[in-house]
């Protein structure tokens, strides 16, 4: 096994976040989870261990909230190894014609803006320990869905990976991207036998963080069997 990793995660209070929150955590690494939750974020540390976990409210569509977390991680574990830009969120009506420009914009502040703050607060420290940033993208930002401006900025995340992948390359920085299918999360209604378990996108990142530092795991894309 690699050695102990410090592992920043946003969007950590529930589904994929949590679950690899608690995967990282097993495998003997330690965690900063990050969201705007701080009940869920707080039972979810106790769960885990104050030594072995730090849970810090942000919300991630403002940058001192990001370079807060960051800080606090340093001072507790000394370093950050990782930082899993997981934080997103969906719509409630699907469309352009009938869609609400004002749930666009809290989508883009989440998916979009909040991306890109993350990667900017934390790149510094990750430089420092030539550090790995994963990010969840998804499949719906490699195919065309009619309307769908989530899936938009699904593209921009997966686009937005590639390229920071690049520009980490140039201080042998690694860039993963996260594609899943349907996920079985709050994010949806009612749960399904047939998509994804939060459990295993949790695995990809294990996976791919625990990848020997000459591979640069770029992508992951993640379907259900069924």
């Amino acid at each position: 096994m690699n050695r102990e990793k410090i592992v920043v995660i946003t969007g950590a209070s529930s589904g994929i976040g949590a679950a690899t929150a608690e995967k990282l955590v097993a495998a003997g690494h330690k965690v900063v989870i990050a969201a705007r939750s701080t009940d869920k974020l707080n039972a979810l540390a106790k769960k885990l261990g104050s030594d072995k976990a730090l849970a810090v409210t942000a919300d991630v569509s403002k940058l001192d909230d990001i370079q807060n977390v960051i800080a606090q991680a340093k001072q507790k574990f000394g370093r950050i190894d990782v930082v899993f830009a997981n934080a997103g969120t969906g719509l409630n009506t699907a469309g352009i014609e009938d869609g609400d420009p004002a749930e666009w914009q809290t989508l883009l502040d989440v998916n979009v803006t909040g991306l890109l703050l993350t990667a900017k607060a934390s790149l510094p420290a990750l430089k420092q320990s030539q550090g790995h940033f994963v990010l969840t993208s998804s499949v719906a930002g490699k195919i065309t869905l009619p309307g769908s401006v989530y899936g938009a900025s699904k593209w921009f995340a997966y686009g937005f990976g590639q390229n920071l992948a690049a520009e980490m390359k140039e201080w042998q920085g690694r860039c993963t991207t996260i594609c899943p299918g349907m996920v079985n999360t709050p994010f949806f209604d009612e749960a399904k036998p047939d998509k994804l378990d939060p459990d295993d996108i949790a695995e990809a990142v294990l996976f791919a963080i625990s990848a020997n530092p000459r591979c640069d795991v770029r992508e992951i894309t993640l379907m259900p069997t069924k």
